[in-house]
């Protein structure tokens, strides 16, 4: 499988400046700027979503679509998985590798956008997409990596806040009508005979302390499996 990751994929490296990095440019320089304005972003632990959708399945190969700054990744890579991590930002791939050599596991770093990555298709036990900032296109271009990248047998699990994608656009730029929400992935998977349904409801979001994000109360959690 990591022979055919070739869009700025590092099997232990920090990924750098010049590491091919696949996908818009203004996309990562937002994303980096985003991280640069603080130390750390994030938590520093695994979501609590993930931590209990995975509860039972056997690890495999997983791909954590938007790791940040790499606190799923590792997790995942101490609980045995094989993981592949997908990151925008260069200066968050760097903190997450960071954080992996000194917990001492090996992540595959991917330094794209998701519809820019040439993942190898149905490859994935588990393609884990968190929180994710997905940019909607009209040929559902993100929705369909998600599900391309998942193996027969497979789980995707894709989790957002629940009303973001109800929130009128705000003065700093952000406006729901230009992200993907497991609602429109969700309708893709109907009358799907490719694909079960395990998971899709709202409920309390079991969220780390600290970090961007903790004022969320409640989540959007989608499983779904594909069947062949």
């Amino acid at each position: 499988m990591t022979e055919n990751i070739t869009a700025g994929s590092s099997a232990s490296g920090t990924p750098s400046a010049d590491d091919g990095y696949a996908g818009d440019p203004s996309v990562r320089a937002e994303w980096d700027n985003r991280y640069a304005d603080r130390q750390q972003l994030w938590s520093g632990r695994p979501n609590g979503a993930l931590v209990a959708e995975t509860v039972g399945l056997t690890p495999g190969r997983v791909l954590d679509v938007g790791c940040g700054e790499g606190a799923d990744a590792v997790w995942l890579a101490r609980g045995g998985w094989d993981v592949t991590a997908l990151e925008v930002s260069g200066v968050a791939l760097e903190r997450a590798a960071g954080h992996a050599r000194d917990a001492g596991v090996a992540v595959r770093w991917v330094h794209a956008e998701l519809t820019r990555a040439e993942l190898p298709p149905a490859s994935f036990d588990l393609v884990s997409a968190q929180y994710p900032a997905l940019l909607r296109t009209p040929d559902a271009a993100a929705e369909r990596a998600l599900l391309a990248a998942v193996a027969p047998g497979g789980v995707l699990l894709l989790v957002h806040h629940a009303g973001m994608d109800e929130q009128h656009p705000d003065e700093n730029g952000f406006n729901p009508a230009d992200y993907v929400w497991p609602s429109m992935v969700a309708a893709l998977l109907d009358d799907d005979d490719d694909w079960e349904v395990e998971v899709d409801e709202q409920r309390p979001r079991v969220a780390p302390e600290g970090g961007a994000g903790a004022h969320h109360t409640d989540d959007v959690v989608l499983r779904a499996r594909r069947l062949r």
